[in-house]
């Protein structure tokens, strides 16, 4: 499988909306092909093959992405996983915008009332396993 050079996953540049929505389809399917990926989009989404295609290659070049060729075309599959993906984000969201206070993070997770009660339930236990008590 041919991999990107982009180095290490820490200099991965974040992801767009529209970039996103294709990872999670390649995360979803597995290896795949750009008509899968246009497949597998919203029907609300009306993009072009081509703009599908273009989008996959930004992903490839950003270092998400790895591609094999497959007949006349190329199977493009996740380069990272979505659980480090998503440890990245949330890193990136506490350095820029809680400035760096993990805990300024949960404080307005907790007072944007969009939790339910099963959630906050979760939410504790994880709290009290990761505290040990």
């Amino acid at each position: 499988m041919k991999k990107t050079a982009t180095g290490s996953r820490r200099n991965l540049k974040p992801l767009t909306a529209v970039e996103l929505e294709m990872m999670n389809v390649i995360w979803r399917i597995g290896p795949c092909s750009v008509a899968q990926v246009l497949e597998q989009l919203s029907a609300k989404r009306e993009l072009a093959y081509t703009s599908v295609s273009t989008i996959v290659r930004i992903l490839e070049q950003k270092g998400y992405v790895a591609s094999q060729k497959a007949g006349r075309g190329h199977q493009y599959s996740a380069a990272i996983a979505k659980d480090d993906y998503q440890a990245m984000s949330v890193t990136h969201l506490v350095n820029n915008v809680f400035e760096g206070t993990p805990s300024l993070l949960v404080r307005r997770l907790l007072d944007s009332n969009a939790l339910t009660e099963d959630e906050l339930a979760q939410i504790k236990s994880l709290l009290r396993k990761k505290g040990g008590g």
